[in-house]
């Protein structure tokens, strides 16, 4: 039998080495790599949209201190810019960036957390999906897909499109062939046009080619270099996307991997860039209307008759109504969103509308 001295003296040894080991184990833990992947719908080095994915994985790696590294794949890469839904939620990529009405076909309550016709800027639909239970019930919608979804960054309001004539009545939108997708498709249609959705790098021949009467894009960040004013001069305002906000995409069991320090340091990364987002498409659309009005002196910005918005707005009304009325979770999103929209509203008539009202 050991003495009682040599005893302790090997149990203290022990103790330490087994510290040291449990020291190091930990050590190396922390300082694991994780490598994400992130697929997105827009093309390589696409302006606001592609920045706002490069942004977002610089300021993960930056803030994790190198533990996370995402590698970005654009559409010419993976080749299906409208998969990112299907390759996330099965695990080939980890993350995604998107914008959620494009899975209305797959998904149709997808379709709400993007922008809605007669809905709520983008200033409000920040505050409704951080305050007002959007988030909430965007979990809902994805989760059962293996998916989270979080706001990916806005482009601000859409303008309207260009028409190469100008809109006077609802009679004038009678078979007029369009291209606008999504739920204002389905508001369009409902008044009497023809829309269709057509793949960007063919926008500019359609209209052209008179394949197409009038179309919808972005805005003049967007617009601008598509070149749609040289053959389309009637520019309307907004009425269908009044904040059209994108998404970041996660596979959950990816996100299940993930330390609780790094799962919140990359959905704060997503927070960031989705802002910044925001204030560069802000920013790029003054600079380049700017550009668009001086070069391109006979555009003419119309906003669309009272009598044709207001056939949209009830169009869409009983849109979202029918679609209520067949899908709990549709009727509690779009319950949702007018509550707060009825709420918002009231502040933002008297605060940025009355100013903005005052300083005309």
């Amino acid at each position: 039998m050991l003495p009682k001295q040599l005893s302790l003296r090997s149990l203290l040894s022990g103790v330490l080495v087994t510290s040291l080991a449990l020291s190091s184990f930990t050590s190396l833990a922390a300082e694991k790599v994780y490598r994400l992947k992130l697929a997105e719908t827009w093309g390589p080095n696409t302006p606001i949209l592609g920045d706002a994915t490069k942004n977002m994985a610089q300021l993960a790696e930056e803030m994790s201190n190198g533990r996370l590294k995402i590698r970005i794949d654009s559409a010419n890469k993976h080749k299906a810019p409208l998969g990112i839904f299907d390759m996330v939620k099965s695990g080939q990529y980890d993350l995604g960036h998107s914008s959620s009405y494009y899975w209305k076909g797959k998904v149709p309550n997808t379709l709400y957390f993007s922008s809605m016709p007669f809905g709520m800027i983008s200033t409000e639909q920040y505050a409704w999906f951080y305050r007002g239970g959007g988030m909430e019930l965007m979990e809902k919608v994805y989760a059962p897909h293996n998916l989270l979804s979080f706001p990916g960054g806005n482009s601000d309001i859409q303008m309207g499109g260009w028409f190469k004539k100008e809109i006077n009545s609802v009679a004038d939108l009678q078979g007029l062939k369009i291209r606008i997708p999504g739920f204002a498709g389905e508001v369009m249609a409902k008044v009497g046009a023809a829309p269709t959705n057509i793949a960007p790098g063919e926008l500019y021949t359609s209209l052209e080619r008179g394949t197409i009467d009038a179309l919808e894009w972005v805005g003049p960040a967007f617009d601008l270099r598509m070149g749609f004013q040289k053959i389309a001069p009637y520019y309307y305002t907004a009425w269908h996307e009044p904040g059209s906000e994108t998404q970041f995409l996660v596979n959950k069991k990816t996100w299940n991997k993930l330390p609780k320090d790094l799962q919140t340091i990359l959905e704060t990364a997503f927070r960031v860039a989705a802002f910044d987002m925001y204030t560069q498409a802000v920013d790029a659309n003054a600079n380049s209307w700017a550009t668009m009005s001086a070069e391109y002196p006979d555009i003419k910005v119309r906003d669309f008759p009272p009598e044709v918005l207001q056939a949209m707005q009830t169009a869409t009304a009983e849109l979202l109504e029918e679609q209520a009325s067949n899908d709990a979770l549709a009727k509690e999103i779009i319950e949702s969103q007018k509550r707060y929209l009825t709420k918002v509203r009231a502040w933002t008539d008297i605060s940025s509308k009355a100013y903005l009202d005052s300083t005309q």
